[in-house]
């Protein structure tokens, strides 16, 4: 059995009011957190140590950046600026 995948859970994230918002979830697992938009993996923040992985539609609407911001805890423009820094990295594969 594999049992890798034994500590996740997924939560809808929450507006300003409060309230669960579709298609926006958090995933939590033993190696950190993720963040997913309807189908696509936007980001994850490690546990510990590691880069935070931006997945390639990081920046797909603005629905998907409201709660991206939320999620990272800063404005686009610093996200596009960790970028270029080589703090965040882009996965192609997301």
């Amino acid at each position: 059995m594999n049992t890798e995948f034994e500590n996740v859970k997924v939560k809808n994230m929450t507006s300003s009011s409060g309230r669960e918002v579709p298609n926006q979830f958090e995933i939590r697992t033993d190696k950190g957190v993720y963040f997913q938009s309807y189908q696509s993996i936007i980001a994850f923040i490690p546990h510990g140590k590691g880069n935070i992985v931006l997945g390639t539609d990081w920046d797909y609407s603005v629905t998907t950046g409201k709660y991206r911001n939320m999620f990272l805890g800063e404005y686009k423009e610093e996200t596009q600026s960790k970028i270029k820094k080589g703090e965040y990295i882009v996965n192609p594969n997301w």
